[in-house]
């Protein structure tokens, strides 16, 4: 059985999540973009995490999913301070964040932003200063749909020109014929971020999505992996 459905109210909004208790570290489920807490991914993560008695939580962003708000409205600065709020105000001792995607780049934020916290990170698909190397100006993410005030956000919370602060173990997982988010983001990604723990899986001709059942069988051992001192 799922965990129940709860709302946060924050900022006027009504975030939806799921929390499931167990054991420490908690599990942080990131979305991607336009998708919510109920998808493969993070179904998976849940089963994973009731399996192996460790605590869960996922959320979806305002305007996306079960959560108040209207999609329109979302900026990644809107969004990074709802997923501050889900760590802060609904879970306890250390963290291991997932994110997905456009989730990835929030976890990443998060980590440098909570770094007493963050026990380790994954990254699946992970896709920091997408609204930099994906579009070539805010026109062009218009055409694409998205909305000017999300890439104008996203341009302003960049984190690959410079060296991330992020010291805790981080493993990124990423499909080798993804065209969503090239490889290359995330050989960008691995040679920016501080730590000296960070490894890359390649899955071979795995796409963005990487939800076939064999790819999040790697997604989950590359967490449970990051457990295992703790099981």
């Amino acid at each position: 059985m799922p965990p129940e459905l709860q709302h946060l109210n924050f900022n006027d909004q009504r975030i939806a999540y799921r929390l499931r208790p167990g054991a420490s570290p908690t599990l942080v489920f990131f979305p991607g973009y336009a998708s919510d807490m109920e998808g493969a991914k993070a179904l998976a993560l849940d089963a994973f995490a009731e399996r192996s008695g460790f605590a869960l939580v996922r959320f979806d962003y305002s305007g996306s999913g079960l959560s108040g708000g209207a999609f329109e409205d979302g900026t990644l600065a809107r969004w990074l301070e709802e997923s501050l709020a889900v760590v802060d105000q609904l879970t306890d001792g250390p963290l291991i964040l997932v994110g997905s995607s456009m989730g990835g780049w929030l976890a990443l934020h998060v980590a440098q932003l909570r770094r007493e916290r963050v026990q380790a990170l994954v990254g699946i698909a992970a896709a920091p200063d997408f609204t930099d190397w994906g579009f070539s100006d805010g026109d062009a993410a218009e055409k694409a749909g998205i909305s000017r005030g999300f890439w104008e956000s996203g341009q302003r919370l960049r984190l690959l020109e410079r060296e991330i602060g992020i010291d805790c173990p981080v493993r990124l997982v990423h499909g080798e014929l993804d065209r969503d988010v090239p490889l290359d983001v995330a050989f960008r990604t691995l040679r920016k971020l501080r730590s000296a723990d960070v490894q890359l899986t390649v899955i071979k001709d795995g796409g963005h999505r990487l939800s076939e059942p064999l790819q999040i069988e790697t997604i989950l051992r590359t967490v449970s992996g990051l457990l295992e001192p703790a099981q």
